[in-house]
């Protein structure tokens, strides 16, 4: 075996692990977030668990993925430790699917079916499809399957590279004498999980058995001890990313790792008691790639049979290991991990930023109730949302600017650009409401008391700003562009109010009923409720501009006032002038 030979191994693989890449994140891009959905809700019981953590590494091909996927679900606080148990182990299932997809190297025959299902012959077919798909298709879903397509074909063909290159190694005594010590089970097991490690991905240390098995040097004696080992190579990438990770998304890297250690031992042992009382003469015999597959999926159903039952055992084995050190760990379901799976971490910001919505809607609401009746539980409240809020907009604001440098669909971009836009206008709301009871407590100190004729125009201002702030809000939950629009006329009428107000109250003053103090107190009490009015008015437009797909706001207002809407927009100005109006004098 020359340089060039190990050259061709190590570039195989290379390709072989971006074919990977390639065609595990155009299928999670294709997937759109379903798969993640399903897994976050297969809490009803672990077999459901268990199915459906097969089927998405499956579908994913990789099972680090659906780990780490599970870490990154207890971490946040969306999945308990044991409903990520059977998702791990499904994830172990699922990886096998590689393995046979990869056996397709190994079909001997000269018949033109068998020839039809050799890789060297439907290969190229399915990577001029791909590349045709991707780079001459229009429509995103079109090019992602072109791009899952070509990383099936890149995969394929770092696989024949592999192949390719260890085939000298059939006539070299020295590597069939290599391979022999290799039968020796610990040896086996510490080599399958040390290369594994260090490639993280048990499907591509697979392959490379499955490469080499096709120079007729790999027994099963040989194949047994490695695959096992392959298994527990692959823990390390969940160990890795639970690092930083709450105290339950480590568990739940310690029962991926116990799960597949003690499945790995519990295999070893039944085994070679079995051999040394009937002697498997098979261990000599010579194995193909598809045999490599029959094992390697063979173990994990075993495991999986054995250790699903006992589950509560591998739960109760990883809180032994990772031990109670804070009575409380805030649980955040923006997990870094979920960055690798763009469609599923745009729904969780949305899920974040609609509970900022409603957060800061209830906020305020509290904050105008403190204005006609004084409570200091209330207005200790409306301050502690306001940490939560500012806490939501830096954490959340942060997450979508990371989100925004992946590979994402034009729709989920535009979705993105909203949220950036909208979180700010949530965390002012927020603000004002803060203001609002500072006003409160002013008066309350001051021991301050607006006139009666005041108290009635406030009332009214205060249910217009709550209708508009509910409109506002509604709008942006529901995304209903339709309630969108009845927000810049309620907006104009608000506007007319805080005016009318302040006329009002320079009557009041001149006649002696009103104070000066008052005065700048009524000031920052109809500002501060005004300017809730165009956060509202912002969110709004915010929502009606990315349903129109541009950011410019002129086009938005001639969407709202201009010729084509013109007519419904004095109505509606109308119609809440009559709702909203002040008592006559």
């Amino acid at each position: 075996m020359t340089i060039f030979n190990l050259l061709s191994l190590f570039g195989g693989l290379a390709i072989f692990l971006y074919g990977m890449h390639l065609m595990s994140s155009s299928l999670e891009s294709m997937s759109g977030g379903m798969l993640e959905r399903a897994l976050e809700r297969s809490t009803s019981s672990k077999w459901k668990a268990l199915l459906l953590g097969t089927v998405a590494t499956a579908v994913v091909q990789s099972s680090s993925a659906t780990t780490v996927m599970a870490v990154g679900f207890v971490n946040g606080g969306i999945m308990s430790l044991n409903q990520a148990v059977g998702i791990i182990m499904g994830a172990n299932i699922g990886t096998t699917v590689t393995a046979w997809i990869l056996s397709l190297t190994g079909i001997q025959g000269t018949s033109f079916i068998v020839q039809m299902f050799k890789p060297t012959s439907f290969t190229p077919v399915i990577a001029v499809i791909g590349v045709i798909m991707a780079m001459f298709s229009k429509k995103q879903k079109q090019k992602t399957i072109g791009a899952v397509l070509c990383g099936f074909a890149v995969l394929m063909y770092g696989m024949s590279m592999m192949s390719s290159a260890v085939a000298p190694l059939a006539n070299m005594p020295e590597f069939v004498s290599i391979m022999t010590k290799f039968s020796n089970p610990l040896l086996g097991v510490l080599t399958g999980a040390l290369i594994t490690g260090i490639i993280q991905s048990s499907s591509a240390s697979v392959g490379i058995l499955q490469a080499l098995s096709l120079t007729g040097g790999i027994t099963y004696g040989v194949a047994i001890p490695i695959i096992l080992g392959q298994n527990i190579g692959t823990c390390i990438t969940a160990l890795l990313s639970c690092i930083g990770a709450s105290k339950n998304a480590r568990r739940t890297a310690m029962v991926h790792l116990y799960f597949n250690i003690i499945g790995s031992v519990f295999f070893l042992i039944l085994f070679y008691v079995l051999n040394a009382f009937y002697r498997f003469t098979f261990l000599d015999d010579v194995l193909d790639p598809a045999h490599i597959a029959i094992i390697h999926t063979s173990f994990n159903l075993m495991a999986t049979a054995v250790l699903l039952p006992a589950s509560g055992l591998l739960v109760k084995l990883a809180k032994l290991t990772v031990t109670e050190k804070h009575a409380h760990e805030e649980e955040w379901p923006l997990d870094e991990r979920f960055l690798d799976m763009p469609a599923f971490a745009l729904e969780q910001c949305r899920n974040v930023i609609q509970r900022m919505a409603t957060l800061s809607r209830d906020t305020l609401i509290m904050a105008l109730g403190t204005i006609e009746h004084y409570d200091a539980k209330t207005i200790a409240t409306v301050a502690e949302n306001e940490d939560i809020i500012d806490k939501y907009e830096d954490r959340l604001g942060t997450y979508l600017v990371q989100l925004s440098t992946r590979n994402l669909m034009e729709k989920d971009s535009n979705e993105i650009g909203m949220f950036l836009h909208t979180i700010g206008d949530f965390e002012r709301i927020s603000d004002h409401a803060v203001n609002l009871t500072e006003v409160a407590q002013e008066m309350h100190d001051k021991k301050l008391e607006f006139s009666d004729a005041a108290k009635v125009e406030i009332r009214v201002f205060s249910s217009a700003l709550r209708e508009i702030l509910n409109n506002a809000v509604d709008a942006f939950l529901n995304e209903d562009i339709e309630e969108a629009r009845m927000v810049e006329p309620l907006e104009e009428v608000i506007d007319a109010i805080k005016a009318d107000i302040r006329a009002r109250h320079v009557l009041r003053l001149r006649e002696g009923i009103c104070t000066i103090e008052l005065g700048f107190v009524l000031s920052d009490l109809l500002t501060n409720m005004e300017r809730v009015s165009d956060h509202c008015s912002n969110l709004a437009a915010t929502l009606i501009q990315t349903k129109n797909d541009t950011f410019d706001m002129h086009s938005y207002l001639q969407s709202v006032k201009g010729a084509d809407g013109v007519e419904e927009f004095t109505a509606r100005v109308k119609e809440y002038s009559e709702r909203f109006a002040l008592p006559t004098i």
